[in-house]
């Protein structure tokens, strides 16, 4: 077996610069274009999340982010939580869930509260929105976060905790 030099540069292997790019082929450029994050399905996929899609309002953006972490946060809460094999199982999570989005909207405030700086284009998000240019924009995205996030818990705590129920009605 052949021993590998530690010292050689990854970057001067030629076969690195076949696929590995400065991103626009500039080289002052901090990022780089690779066949992930400059691929057409990635970046169809970034632009179709909502802190991407063009045409939303801040509260939307918000609201639809809150909603989908209020939903998923619940189930490491409530399933690997340290009361996860008692009664109260799921309440814990939903609670846990409730504090953290809560924390979370404290921390988005606190950035739209430091002049955050203007979202850069990149090659992965060549549009970022403007609704992240201002504290304004991201004022309006906390409160809907804050909603969102209790709105999902909520609802998770309801499917989980009926859970025998709705399989009743489809099993």
């Amino acid at each position: 077996m052949q021993a590998v030099d530690a010292s050689k540069n990854l970057a001067s292997d030629p076969r690195n610069r076949e696929v590995v790019f400065p991103e626009w082929r500039d080289p002052q450029r901090g990022n780089l274009e690779t066949p992930v994050n400059s691929s057409p399905l990635i970046k169809w996929f970034i632009s179709n999340l909502p802190a991407y899609r063009p045409g939303l309002t801040p509260f939307r953006r918000g609201l639809e982010v809150g909603m989908a972490h209020g939903y998923w946060v619940f189930g490491p809460f409530a399933k690997l939580g340290p009361l996860r094999d008692t009664p109260n199982a799921n309440l814990a999570g939903l609670l846990s869930t409730l504090g953290f989005v809560v924390l979370m909207t404290g921390v988005i405030s606190l950035y739209a509260a430091s002049n955050p700086p203007e979202p850069s284009v990149t090659v992965t998000a060549p549009n970022p929105p403007n609704a992240f240019k201002s504290g304004e924009g991201w004022n309006g995205f906390a409160s809907a976060f804050l909603i969102g996030g209790i709105g999902g818990a909520v609802v998770a705590y309801f499917l989980t905790s009926n859970l025998s129920l709705i399989q009743g009605l489809f099993g």
